[in-house]
């Protein structure tokens, strides 16, 4: 009998965390910043296109090409703003 008890108090013991876990998690995740969903315009020249588009750690990076040399773009996705340029030789 006293296996069970020991066992009914560590189940007990379980449940009670993995609750907490549960709720600290949806807390951070109801905290952290949101992603911008408005619409944002890159500064860049007439005739510049979209041919490339990836995930990064940093944001996400656009391969332009056209109006002039070709570049990558990195966004900041809590920004929607440029955080890095590269420019690549021809």
């Amino acid at each position: 009998m006293g296996w069970l008890k020991l066992a009914i108090g560590v189940m007990t013991v379980l449940i009670v965390v993995g609750v907490g876990v549960i709720g600290v998690t949806i807390f951070h995740r109801l905290a952290s910043p949101r992603l911008i969903d408005t619409p944002h315009i890159l500064d860049e020249p007439a005739g510049t296109r979209i041919t490339g588009i990836t995930s990064t750690p940093a944001g996400v990076a656009l391969l332009l090409q056209g109006g002039g040399p070709d570049r990558v773009v990195v966004l900041d996705l809590t920004s929607a703003k440029p955080s890095s340029l590269v420019t690549l030789r021809p």
